[in-house]
């Protein structure tokens, strides 16, 4: 089926192909181009993982599993302080000081700091 002008009926099919060769390559560009952004993020994301060494100019970045033992190093020192130990930790300088307070307070049981050595007075 054609318009019955030869001229038209050409310029029409070869309109119809420029379009849908112009739409599959729009078609292409945009998954190539969506393709470059998802490659650009996983390699981020791989530099973040495993760091970046120092190069001229730009300092070295640590990678994911150092800074994570870094943090559990400093999260390691904070426990040590948290919990009685060997008399080296603020845990066991607050009881030590509990306890001597409770000593200077004893003429008055109502006034002991709480703590696990004292109990709250019954009502």
């Amino acid at each position: 089926m054609g318009t019955g002008i030869p001229a038209l009926d050409a310029a029409l099919v070869w309109g119809g192909a420029f379009t849908a060769l112009a739409a599959a390559v729009a078609l292409l560009w945009r998954v190539l181009r969506g393709t470059l952004r998802l490659t650009r993020a996983i390699g981020r994301v791989v530099d973040d993982w495993h760091g970046e060494e120092a190069r001229p100019g730009v300092p070295g970045r640590p990678g994911l599993m150092e800074r994570v033992g870094g943090i559990e190093d400093r999260l390691t020192a904070v426990e040590h302080e948290l919990y009685p130990n060997s008399g080296a930790s603020l845990r066991d300088a607050v009881d030590l000081a509990n306890r001597r307070l409770a000593q200077l307070c004893d003429d008055d049981p109502g006034s002991a700091p709480p703590g696990p050595a004292s109990a709250p007075p019954a009502p």
